[in-house]
């Protein structure tokens, strides 16, 4: 498996998406590839600081504009 393969499995196998023989295959990359597990444990940090961040419910600040709202809104049904 190249770099490039690894981040476009990264997310599936964050979900446990992944067939036996590809995650095998993910999982033997990073064995011998830190450039890849490092960029595996930012994506989790990141993951993580953004499911902190939308935990509250805060209000939406009053200069924020409603096309905007709607927008995340609607991406957040998409998850």
């Amino acid at each position: 498996m190249t770099c490039r393969e690894f981040t476009e499995f990264l997310m599936a196998y964050l979900d446990g998406e992944l067939a036996s023989d590809v995650r095998s295959a993910f999982e033997s990359h990073m064995f011998g590839c830190q450039t890849c597990v490092n960029y595996l444990e930012s994506y989790q940090a990141t993951i993580q600081l953004g499911r902190v961040a939308c935990a509250e419910d805060e209000p939406v600040p009053s200069d924020v504009p409603e096309s905007l709202v709607q927008a995340i809104l609607a991406a957040r049904k998409l998850q």
